[in-house]
């Protein structure tokens, strides 16, 4: 058995096919998880979700930003952008049971056959690994995540799924200490998970800015991973920001989104030895 991870699929179907190819990717043995962004701007949104629904348990999802939005549009809560490039999923004869299958999806995977752990400083960090479509929040320490992120998951996994899809928009509280009640934890906790790319210094969440690090030049924000004490005894693979282009100053993170939507190429993460296969974008994204 492989554990593979790839980054923003975006609907990029192809790009994924060919690089599951490349690897021999076999679906009875091999696990792939998903860095979230299923969905949205490339050209097969559908056929991307029917066929990592498919893999079944051999498919780890997290959700990411447009997988929340595509949730959303299809209960009516927002409309889609024609860039979201969604029509084929909304009118698809099995949609409904996509967007079942999608909102199940956690917002955070430990990349292990075993259960989750609440590790310290001193577990080695090669088995304490985990995934989330954007970090972990620097106010977090490891068990704030994985409470937060199972408090998410019983919400939108619920019956009160729409109820909680429209109280997740909004960019306040920025500020874990400033969370108060179950409201403000899951829009926080959403954000962190799905939206997070800078912070301040007091490990507050910074929306604005989507460049690298190397190309922002504002005194008081910092990328998320520079200020997280909980990857220095984790690994964290993430997707959600394309600039950073597969680097970052931090050994114990991996970011695999390299914007293949927008030209560049997907990315595929082998576990067991960190070995990179990169697929370039086709010219119809």
């Amino acid at each position: 058995m492989a554990i593979y991870l790839v980054g923003d699929i975006q609907g990029c179907f192809n790009e994924l096919t060919s690089l599951l190819s490349k690897v021999n990717f076999d679906r009875k043995k091999d696990i792939l998880y998903v860095a979230g962004d299923l969905v949205a701007r490339g050209p097969d949104s559908l056929e991307t979700l029917r066929f990592v629904k498919s893999l079944g348990k051999h498919a780890k999802v997290v959700l990411g930003n447009h997988d929340l939005h595509l949730l959303a549009v299809h209960a009516g809560i927002k409309k889609a952008k024609k860039s979201d490039n969604l029509s084929a999923v909304l009118a698809a004869p099995d949609v409904n049971e996509l967007m079942d299958w999608l909102a199940a999806q956690p917002l955070l995977q430990k990349i292990s056959n075993t259960e989750p752990c609440f590790p310290t400083e001193s577990s080695h960090h090669e088995d304490t690994a985990y995934m989330s479509h954007a970090g972990i929040s620097p106010q977090w320490q490891l068990v704030d995540a994985l409470e937060q992120a199972e408090f998410v998951h019983t919400k939108l996994a619920s019956s009160d799924r729409n109820t909680w899809l429209a109280l997740m928009y909004g960019e306040e509280p920025n500020n874990w200490h400033k969370a108060k009640t179950d409201v403000e934890k899951f829009r926080y906790s959403i954000n962190a998970f799905t939206r997070m790319r800078f912070c301040f210094l007091d490990g507050s969440l910074e929306f604005t800015q989507k460049e690298s690090p190397e190309n922002t030049n504002i005194d008081n924000i910092v990328a998320w991973y520079e200020l997280s004490k909980t990857i220095r005894y984790t690994q964290w693979v993430f997707g959600h920001w394309a600039s950073l282009m597969g680097k970052s100053s931090h050994s114990n993170v991996y970011p695999l989104d390299t914007g293949c939507v927008w030209g560049n190429h997907l990315t595929l993460l082998r576990w067991h030895d960190k070995k990179y296969f990169k697929q370039n974008a086709e010219m119809n994204n």
